[in-house]
């Protein structure tokens, strides 16, 4: 990953990175990052000298074809971990046993907090369930990043990437020690993610909407749908009115 597409990537796009510092040479830690788009899982590993492990939808492991195969194979070879996320307890816990056995072995563990791509580029409420649960079950630091500028290089939909500089904003690690032990209380979780959205917030420079990014979806979606439900009414009126007098 690192010496091939890692390199081409900084080659061709040149990212820029602020905060490298703030990434421990060894030891665990959380990597919790804003979600723009589908390369910010390449971006963020290809400027750091260390393994990242995300977790990834298992839809990209059980893809049928030549291009599913061809899928699965590269998130195998980078060490991504899958999860089935067709019951949200079942994706969630999942989520949570494969993030603590990352930083078990001393590793770095990448986590989208707001659990899917932002569908417009504003940064959506983090759900607790995943980051604050294992950072508070391992006590490992939680380092904020930012991925600048990724949604316009290859937008949701977009095969062909555009050539341009992204930007990668790492922020200084957050202790959550004070809360060790305290996982299975719902108020302290929500107190942990919401602290790291706010970093993240602050590196991003993105507008927060209060909301989880799934449902923003659904609401997109449905306006979408009512839109071209007016837009055929209306075009049937109009076929109407043409008619015959």
């Amino acid at each position: 990953m690192k010496f091939s597409i890692g390199g081409s990537l900084k080659l061709a796009f040149r990212p820029w990175v602020e905060g490298l510092e703030n990434i421990p040479a060894e030891g665990p830690a959380i990597l919790a990052s804003n979600h723009l788009s589908f390369s910010d899982s390449f971006f963020l590993p290809a400027v750091l000298d260390r393994k990242v492990t995300f977790i990834a939808k298992a839809e990209y492991f059980t893809s049928p074809g030549v291009k599913g195969k061809l899928t699965a194979a590269f998130f195998k070879g980078v060490g991504q971990l899958p999860v089935d996320r067709s019951g949200a307890r079942g994706a969630g816990e999942a989520a949570i046993k494969s993030g603590i056995d990352v930083i078990e072995r001393g590793e770095l563990f990448g986590i989208y907090p707001e659990g899917t791509r932002s569908p417009d580029g504003r940064l959506y409420r983090g759900k607790p369930g995943g980051l604050a649960r294992v950072a508070l079950a391992t006590g490992a630091p939680v380092i904020p990043v930012a991925m600048i500028d990724t949604e316009k290089i290859q937008p949701p939909g977009k095969v062909v990437p555009k050539l341009m500089r992204p930007g990668i904003r790492i922020g200084k690690p957050l202790d959550f020690s004070r809360y060790h032990g305290m996982d299975g209380d719902r108020f302290i979780l929500r107190s942990v993610t919401d602290e790291v959205m706010y970093e993240i917030m602050k590196l991003s420079g993105q507008e927060y909407v209060d909301i989880y990014a799934t449902a923003a979806k659904r609401q997109i979606a449905d306006a979408e749908k009512a839109a071209k439900a007016d837009q055929a009414a209306e075009a049937k009126d109009k076929e109407a009115d043409a008619g015959p007098k």
